[in-house]
């Protein structure tokens, strides 16, 4: 049996370590295990793979895989890869959301006090040698305790589910909204609204986090009319993906001191380009989609793919796996 490992990436940390491949050798021995750091010719090999571990793949290369079975992506969203044909097929699709929501979760925390105590604005000041404590304080908004502050979580996920175990133990009051409220709510979440009340999540708020999959019907589901009924002092968090926010109606939002602040990590075009008029807001904690970065990233990969690969090889469920009709 074949499993071919394909990922083309310009950063470091992306790239599978000899580690990785080594030690998949050494465990699973009886098995083909190839990699390719470039999607140059890579119809030929996947033509006979049965798993695939990739982080992309387009439909015409999909049309030569004819003995796939199993594709496992690195990421946690896999939007990329629900392309029609691999949709409608019987491959069966798995993602790494529990590898990367609890290493995400931290930055969120670290986003949520970053925001709070205003220490961007302090590392600005630092910069130009200036004392800017009383600017600090005038803000707006002043600087703020979390405790007893209200966090509202859109997606509750692995990142989300995570988020809510933190900021709950750090004494946030933490509500939720997510399309089957009438599941039990997670640990740490007190109040879970169905979908169409998001506007009630919004106005409760102090914090808003979006970490939900990237579908068509999250696509674009925070724009002028969702950021206006958030409190004036609450902040927008986004660690999921960029075309979950209108950046044009955020970008007027910030200007105009309509929401306390934000903090993105994902954007519509990454890198996010130098011309990017949400460089110069002040108001706006800007980190270049580093909030899954960790020391520990492919241990963790390693942990889940060579587990769920001990399970296909002995027709045990797998782990992680995506509802392709649904998106995650």
């Amino acid at each position: 049996m074949k499993v071919l490992l394909v990922i083309q990436h310009r950063l470091e940390l992306w790239q599978v370590p000899a580690w990785f491949l080594q030690r998949l050798g050494q465990q699973f021995a009886a098995l083909e295990i190839v990699h390719r750091d470039s999607y140059d010719d890579i119809e030929s090999q996947i033509r006979d793979a049965e798993v695939l571990f990739t982080l992309s793949l387009r439909p015409e290369q999909f049309a030569h895989a004819q003995q796939l079975r199993w594709i496992h992506s690195p990421a946690a969203a896999v939007h990329q890869l629900l392309f029609p044909e691999l949709a409608r097929s019987e491959v069966i699709l798995t993602n790494s959301r529990d590898v990367h929501g609890p290493v995400v979760a931290e930055h969120v925390m670290a986003l949520i006090l970053a925001l709070a105590r205003r220490i961007p604005q302090a590392v600005r000041f630092q910069q130009q040698r200036v004392w800017g404590q009383e600017s600090i304080w005038q803000g707006p908004p002043h600087p703020r305790e979390i405790a007893a502050a209200t966090l509202g979580l859109i997606g509750l996920g692995s990142i989300g589910r995570a988020v809510a175990k933190h900021a709950s133990a750090l004494g946030m009051r933490v509500i939720a909204v997510r399309e089957n409220p009438e599941k039990p709510a997670p640990p740490g979440v007190e109040q879970v609204f169905a979908s169409q009340y998001l506007d009630l999540l919004l106005q409760q708020s102090d914090y808003v986090l979006l970490a939900p999959p990237l579908t068509p019907q999250t696509r674009g589901m925070i724009g002028a009319a969702q950021l206006a009924r958030m409190k004036p002092e609450a902040c927008l968090i986004n660690v999921g993906r960029g075309p979950l926010i209108d950046e044009a109606a955020l970008l007027a939002a910030l200007r105009d001191h309509k929401i306390g602040g934000a903090a993105l990590d994902v954007f519509n075009e990454e890198p996010l380009p130098a011309g990017s008029p949400l460089w110069d807001l002040d108001n706006l904690l800007i980190t270049p989609h580093t909030a899954g970065m960790t020391a520990k990233l492919w241990e963790r990969h390693y942990a889940l793919f060579s587990e769920n690969l001990r399970r296909y090889l002995n027709g045990e469920p797998l782990l992680a796996m995506v509802d392709k009709s649904k998106g995650y």
